[in-house]
C-alpha cells in the first residue's frame, strides 16, 4: 500500500487488518477478481476501500470504480468509509439512492472518480444517461446475498451489461451457496474464492432469549430490558408499529427513534445519526429499513414481533454481536405465537433456551421440497 493510504488508516488508529482484509488485499491489489463470503461487521468494507483507493486514476476524470450496495443507509456508510482514503489519494467520491433528488445525485455522480450506488437508482441514472459506466474499471458488489433477497437482481444484470469487460470484479456475500454462487460465477472471471473463519478476533458470543409475554405486558417489559441495556434495536414488522412503538416508549420516558421504508431520507439518517451519537438509545425499526446497517456499538437486538422465517431471525440478531464483541438477542413470544416462533428457535439451535423460558414449541412439519419429491421435517 502507499504511504499516504497508510496515513489515512493511521488517522483513524487502524493499525491491524482484519482476516478478511488480510486474505482479500493481496488479489484484490493486484487486479484480480476476488468471491469473498463474508459476513457484515468482518472488515469487508475496508477490503475493497483500499484496493479501489490505490487502483484509481485521479486524471480520468469519471467513474472508473463503482460499489453496488443494497440499501442506502450501507451506500452512506460505505461512502463515509471510503472517503478519507480518497481523499489521500486525491479521489473524489460520490453516492446514489433513491429518497433524494435524481438529478442533484447525478450531476454529482458523473464527476466522481468512485460511485457508491443502490441498484435502482443507479439503473434509472443509466437509463436516463445521466451517468457513463463505460469506463469503470473495478467493480464492487457489497452484500449481494441481500441483493437477491431485496429482488435487485434485474437491475444489477443490467448493469453488469454496461460495463466493460476487462474490469476487475469484487464480490462479497454472506453466502455463495445456491443462486448466490451462480450470480457470482456469471460476474467475475477466475477469481480468487475466500471463504472460512473470516474474523481475526473469537467468535461472536450471542445470547439467545425468549420471554413470554402478553398484550397487556408487552409494552411495558420492553420498557424494563431497554433501560437495563445501552444501546438497543427493536425489530417490528410494520411501519405503522414502529412509529406507534416510538410513541409508547417516550411515554414511559424512553428516547427512541423510528427506522422505516416511508421516511424520507433526511428523516432516517437523523435518526441513525442519533442513535449512533446516543442522543437515542433505542432505535425501532423495520427488516427492510435495518438491512445493511452496520452499528458495532449495539449490545442488545429485541425482537418486540418474532421474526417470520429462520433468515429474518439471524439477520435481525446479527445486528448485535459485531467485530468479535458479545450481544444479546431477546424475542418476546405472546401465547398464539409459541408454536412457530418456537420451530424457528429449534431450527437455528436455540431450542433449550426458548424451554427455559417455560414455553413449548409446536411440533414439526412434514415439508415437501421441490427436488426429487424429498422430504424433511421442520
Amino acid at each position: 500500500m502507499s504511504a499516504r493510504v497508510v496515513d489515512a488508516l493511521a488517522a483513524r488508529s487502524i493499525h491491524t487488518p482484519f482476516r478478511i482484509q488480510e486474505l482479500v488485499l493481496p488479489d484484490a491489489l493486484a487486479g484480480l477478481d476476488v468471491l469473498a463470503k463474508s459476513p457484515t461487521g468482518s472488515g469487508k468494507t475496508l477490503a475493497f476501500a483500499i484496493p479501489i483507493a490505490e487502483r484509481t486514476v485521479p486524471s480520468d476524470g469519471r467513474v472508473s470504480a463503482l460499489v453496488l450496495v443494497p440499501t442506502r443507509e450501507l451506500a452512506s456508510q460505505v461512502t463515509a468509509e471510503l472517503q478519507p482514503l480518497a481523499k489521500a489519494k486525491g479521489l473524489t467520491v460520490a453516492s446514489a439512492y433513491g429518497g433524494v433528488p435524481l438529478r442533484a445525485q447525478g450531476n454529482r455522480a458523473k464527476s466522481a472518480h468512485v460511485l457508491v450506488a443502490t441498484p435502482g437508482r443507479l439503473e434509472d441514472l443509466a437509463q436516463r444517461r445521466m451517468i457513463d459506466l463505460s469506463h469503470v474499471r473495478t467493480f464492487v458488489l457489497d452484500e449481494a446475498d441481500r441483493m437477491l433477497d431485496m429482488g435487485f437482481q434485474p437491475q444489477v444484470d443490467k448493469i453488469v451489461r454496461r460495463l466493460p469487460r476487462n474490469r476487475q470484479t469484487m464480490f462479497f456475500s454472506a453466502t455463495l451457496d445456491g443462486t448466490v454462487g451462480d450470480l457470482a460465477r456469471a460476474y467475475t472471471n477466475s477469481p480468487s474464492r475466500i471463504e472460512g473463519e473470516l474474523s481475526n478476533a473469537q467468535p461472536a458470543e450471542i445470547e439467545h432469549q425468549f420471554v413470554s409475554v402478553t398484550a397487556d405486558t408487552k409494552v411495558e417489559t420492553l420498557v424494563e430490558h431497554i433501560k437495563a441495556s445501552d444501546s438497543t434495536l427493536v425489530f417490528v414488522r410494520t411501519k405503522r408499529g414502529a412509529d406507534r412503538l416510538v410513541r409508547k416508549l417516550e411515554r414511559h420516558g424512553v428516547r427512541a427513534a423510528a427506522m422505516h421504508g416511508d421516511m424520507s431520507q433526511r428523516a432516517r439518517e437523523r435518526a441513525l445519526a442519533q442513535f449512533e451519537s446516543g442522543k437515542v438509545a433505542t432505535l425501532v425499526a423495520t427488516d427492510v429499513a435495518a438491512r445493511g446497517l452496520d452499528l458495532t456499538e449495539i449490545t442488545h437486538v429485541i425482537n418486540f414481533d418474532p421474526p417470520e422465517e429462520d433468515k429474518g431471525y439471524v439477520h435481525r440478531t446479527g445486528r448485535t454481536g459485531r467485530a468479535g464483541r458479545s450481544g444479546t438477542a431477546i424475542t418476546f413470544v405472546l401465547p398464539d405465537q409459541q408454536a412457530e416462533t418456537g420451530r424457528v428457535a429449534r431450527r437455528l439451535g436455540h431450542h433449550a433456551q426458548f424451554e427455559h423460558a417455560g414455553m413449548r414449541a409446536g411440533p414439526a412439519k412434514l415439508l415437501y421440497t421441490s427436488r426429487r419429491g424429498r422430504r424433511s421435517k421442520w
